[in-house]
């Protein structure tokens, strides 16, 4: 049993992560949200954590009248999110917060010495070797909760980094799976919000429509676990049942398969190295049938191109990349730019914010407000 630091607990993944909590028998000591404090109430009455935060202080306010009729601290704004990542009581911190905001959490759960059950992608792509770097230092262990990279992690138990040829790591393709860029012109929000397999939020669904998603995962998987972008194959399968795979050096190829659900490898995090039973569904072969696997269309898909760019350019690229495309994808979920102009508000940025080679806190925070402002720029066109 492990007690645990929800940071993000009213997205997808934090709803989730209570769900396995529950079954699985481990505490929740912190939780903390942005501003839907309606749910956060709701969640802090069932679980009863030392602390609650809420990272928009009006918010907090409110989340603490609400349960002034409880023992439970509410805290407001980033120091209450970093107090609930650094909770001394808490032996893991899951990073379940969206976008570059889950760094400075991360980090600091990560200087607490904790086990972080990491769900915030752009934590690696940001910032991956700072973050590993850190981790070693301080004796973290960072476990991947992304189900692709949960599969890697979990097909790599066992082995040695020189054994390692080749990642597969795989994609659903998204719901415009096979599509030219022309029937993408006229995407709307609410259709490219319609994933075929997974249940996930707003900006991982949309990410995942145009492929930003995997390239950012490439990213993840470089730093997580030690390899060159030439090392990483991305093939899309659509049936999201094989959720990625190691090929060795003797041409074998360990995967681990299960079905689309994310509490399975919230659940590995939280248990590894044992496993236990969950509530996860068993998987039925019988009923999946095949299983199929093609080629990403870079051309068409043009995000995923792009953040093959930035992990060969390195250094602040790959933070420029991801500070843009949260931009762009706002943007799009607003109405104000197309599904077609996402890759170009990040190609705009990539092509015009100046690099650092070195990476630190402040080179990376940088190249972030930077990229946000170049993307803004070539939104409004």
């Amino acid at each position: 049993m492990r007690a645990l630091s929800v940071l993000g607990s009213t997205g997808s993944i934090g709803r989730q992560t209570l769900e396995v909590a529950a079954a699985c028998g481990h505490r929740v000591l912190a939780l903390t949200a942005h501003h839907n404090i309606a749910l956060l109430e709701q969640q802090a009455r069932t679980f009863h954590p030392i602390l609650a935060a809420a990272a928009d202080p009006t918010a907090a306010a409110a989340l603490a009248m609400r349960l002034s009729d409880t023992d439970i601290r509410v805290l407001a704004g980033e120091e209450g999110v970093l107090a609930a990542a650094r909770l001394p009581q808490a032996d893991t911190a899951v990073t379940a917060l969206v976008g570059i905001a889950g760094l400075a959490p991360t980090l600091a759960a990560i200087d607490s010495g904790k086990r972080i059950a990491l769900a915030n992608k752009e934590t690696l792509v940001c910032a991956g070797p700072l973050v590993m770097a850190r981790a070693r230092e301080k004796g973290a262990e960072i476990v991947p909760v992304d189900s692709e990279h949960s599969a890697i992690f979990q097909s790599l138990q066992g082995s040695s980094p020189k054994e390692i040829r080749r990642i597969l790591l795989t994609a659903s393709g998204g719901p415009f799976f096979g599509w030219s860029r022309e029937a993408l012109e006229g995407v709307t929000p609410a259709r490219a919000l319609q994933h075929p397999n997974w249940s996930m939020g707003a900006k991982v669904t949309i990410d995942s429509a145009t492929l930003m998603n995997k390239g950012l995962e490439l990213l993840e998987a470089m730093s997580l676990f030690d390899v060159p972008p030439e090392k990483i194959q991305i093939l899309i399968h659509r049936e999201s049942i094989l959720h990625s795979a190691v090929e060795y050096c003797d041409n074998s190829v360990i995967a681990q398969l299960g079905d689309p659900d994310m509490r399975l490898p919230i659940q590995y995090a939280l248990s590894w190295p044992d496993r236990t039973p969950g509530p996860a569904r068993p998987l039925d072969l019988l009923s999946v049938g095949k299983l199929t696997f093609a080629q990403p269309d870079l051309e068409t898909f043009r995000c995923l191109a792009l953040a093959i760019r930035a992990a060969r350019e390195g250094g602040t690229a790959p933070a420029i990349l991801n500070g843009a495309n949260e931009v762009a994808v706002e943007r799009f979920l607003a109405g104000k730019i197309g599904f077609l102009q996402i890759p170009q508000v990040v190609e705009a940025a990539l092509d015009t914010v100046p690099r650092a080679a070195a990476l630190t806190l402040e080179s990376i925070q940088a190249a972030d407000q930077a990229a946000r402002r170049a993307a803004a720029r070539a939104a409004e066109g």
